[in-house]
């Protein structure tokens, strides 16, 4: 029987605890979160879960908190992953995360050397503690991740994965994004990683604009987004020249004219006397994204401009001598049907769905390898086993393969 602890009982969180009270494996959850209330609510609906209070700038309150567990998922905000990373190693719990924000520059090395030192020396780290720490285990970096090594095995050589997120669910209430707005925002800011011929390069932010097809929407605007699949997809798929991540939708259009007027700038401008950062009063006056019943309720009674999107894995290579392309389509619920089915927002549904499947795989054994590593890397047999559960809860995969006579 395990004892998990959840760090963060917000949108992914609450999903994963949710899912693990139903795993016979599982005998504790304990749900810790600032906001202890958000916490409570989970412990009065769930038969496993116990709430506790736990400030994750401290790393004696995360040890304190998780003593006796096996696991510790980490569904707090990016900025707190190296702080959860070191209370596992000295609480020896495997560990798991929905994102990752890269490594501290080292002196003399490029950015994308810098990573593969940073990720080389905590796996040293937790193979010598004996430990399991899976890095951007959500859907996407996660399930996207995984699609691509599924797709690039199938091939002799592998040059190009595209990684092509495409979002359109608008309602007259202004919603820019059904995730967190400030780590939305955030990333709209920041250069994209591109990975083209064998380098890894920086772009500006929302260049490349390419229409893209997808199949049963039709031609969209999609262009370049920071995402960690690039970086990661890069350094563990053996050979790949060119890896790319694109987003579009009428949230990333938005964002795009906020970028332009200079409303994503972290450089503060004088208004009236005052120094003001654009980028703050962003953060102040974007309407957070629904999250509860009521909230989604209110904002769909509001009225629903459109519902869309398409989530894409493109991998490209050869095959016995010819090229191939293979297109990974995820299904999932949307908006509307998540509601009606599951009491949340798609986005909510997606993530965290796909986040808790990775834990599953702790829970059951299924990871065996000690060390750091991201999705990728998981072995024919857990992938394979993760695919399997995710059908079970809705998400599905369509694969197309094309090749060229």
């Amino acid at each position: 029987m395990k004892r998990i602890i959840i760090l963060g009982t917000g949108a992914q969180g609450s999903i994963v605890a949710r899912r693990l009270d139903e795993e016979p494996k599982v005998s504790e959850i304990i749900c810790a979160d600032y906001d202890l209330k958000s916490a409570e609510r989970l412990e009065k609906t769930l038969s496993k879960a116990k709430a506790v209070k736990v400030d994750a700038h401290h790393i004696e309150e995360i040890l304190e908190a998780a003593k006796g567990a096996e696991l510790i998922v980490n569904a707090l905000p990016i900025e707190f992953n190296s702080i959860v990373i070191e209370a596992a190693l000295q609480g020896r719990m495997n560990y798991q995360d929905l994102a990752s924000n890269g490594f501290p520059a080292v002196e003399g090395l490029s950015e994308h050397e810098a990573w593969k030192h940073g990720m080389k020396r905590l796996d040293e780290k937790f193979k010598e503690a004996g430990l399991i720490a899976l890095i951007n285990a959500g859907s996407a970096p996660g399930l996207t991740n995984l699609l691509a090594r599924n797709s690039a095995e199938k091939l002799d050589s592998c040059e190009r994965i595209d990684i092509l997120l495409y979002e359109a669910v608008w309602t007259k209430k202004l919603i820019p994004f059904w995730w967190s707005p400030d780590v939305a925002f955030s990333d709209m800011a920041e250069e994209p990683d591109v990975f083209e011929d064998g380098q890894l390069k920086r772009l500006r932010p929302f260049d490349n604009p390419e229409m893209i097809h997808f199949k049963g929407v039709g031609a969209r605007r999609m262009v370049a987004h920071t995402h960690e699949e690039v970086v990661s997809l890069a350094m563990n798929i053996e050979g790949v020249k060119h890896v790319r991540m694109k987003m579009g939708g009428p949230g990333m259009e938005f964002s795009e004219s906020l970028y332009k007027m200079g409303l994503l700038s972290r450089e503060p401008v004088e208004v009236n006397g005052v120094q003001v950062i654009p980028l703050d009063l962003i953060f102040k006056l974007a309407p957070a994204a629904p999250s509860s019943v009521e909230e989604i309720e209110a904002a769909l009674a509001e009225g629903l401009e459109l519902e869309e999107g398409a989530a894409l894995v493109r991998v490209e290579g050869v095959k016995e001598g010819k090229k191939i392309r293979i297109d990974n389509y995820i299904n999932a619920p949307g908006l509307i049907e998540s509601l009606e089915k599951y009491q949340m927002s798609h986005e909510a549904f997606l993530t965290g769905q796909s986040a808790f499947l990775f834990t599953k795989l702790f829970v059951h054994n299924k990871i065996s390898e000690k060390g750091m590593y991201p999705t990728e890397l998981l072995d024919a047999e857990a992938r394979s086993f993760y695919l399997q559960e995710a059908a079970k809860l809705g998400i599905t995969v369509d694969e197309f393969v094309e090749t060229q006579l």
